[in-house]
């Protein structure tokens, strides 16, 4: 992992979240404030802004300095929350790990400060429903080789994740007011996290198929 390649994944991200910005923001007036998709964009857009800046540095701390400036120019509460993932997955980074097993503890750690912060988990219809399934199943594909083997699990239990909090009533955030009318919409919060999971799948991918025509 290297700067390079998270700032290729920012571009995959910030590609898919445009391609669905009127599905994901349907989904927060349904049932939110309506303003979750500004906020990822703009976050995404901040993020790209420090590519030139943070050339060639080491992946904690480029992840540390795109957290810190979420947090500081990123309203509502998915603005806080994912800095706060990224400078959590930052604090664990250990170049002495294969890149597998550095991003599921990274990914592990990062989970764990955004659940904290939150004082939310499993079940409560939140991003945290694709992020915590994202997470169990990295750790178990840690020792994993295949790198499409484990996009593809990765993807999967995004999904799942995702698709899951249609069924569920709110805990947090303006849909907790709407109780069991919150159920048959899915939250827009695991639905842009899913997008962004899928999104970094599909890089890994490209580098792989990189890899194999060299």
């Amino acid at each position: 992992m290297d700067s390079e390649k998270i700032f290729n994944a920012l571009n995959q991200i910030k590609t898919s979240i445009d391609q669905h910005k009127d599905e994901i923001e349907k989904l927060d007036q349904e049932i939110g404030d309506g303003d979750h998709i500004f906020n990822i964009q703009r976050g995404i857009k901040e993020s790209l802004n420090l590519k030139d800046e943070l050339s060639g540095q080491a992946a904690g701390e480029v992840l540390k300095k795109i957290g810190m400036k979420i947090m500081t120019t990123v309203g509502g509460s998915s603005g806080a929350l994912f800095a706060t993932l990224l400078m959590g997955m930052s604090k664990k980074y250990n170049d002495e790990l294969s890149d597998q097993k550095n991003i599921a503890a990274m990914f592990a750690e990062g989970v764990e400060a955004m659940k904290k912060r939150g004082k939310s988990n499993l079940g409560e219809k939140t991003m945290l429903d694709v992020l915590i399934p994202v997470s169990k199943e990295l750790q178990k594909l840690s020792d994993e080789e295949n790198i499409k083997r484990i996009a593809e699990k990765i993807k999967a239990a995004a999904e799942k994740g995702m698709l899951s909090t249609k069924n569920l009533i709110a805990t947090k955030g303006r849909a907790s007011f709407l109780g069991e009318r919150a159920k048959g919409h899915i939250d827009p919060g695991a639905r842009s996290s899913q997008l962004a999971i899928e999104a970094i799948c599909n890089t890994c991918l490209l580098y792989t198929s990189d890899a194999a025509d060299e």
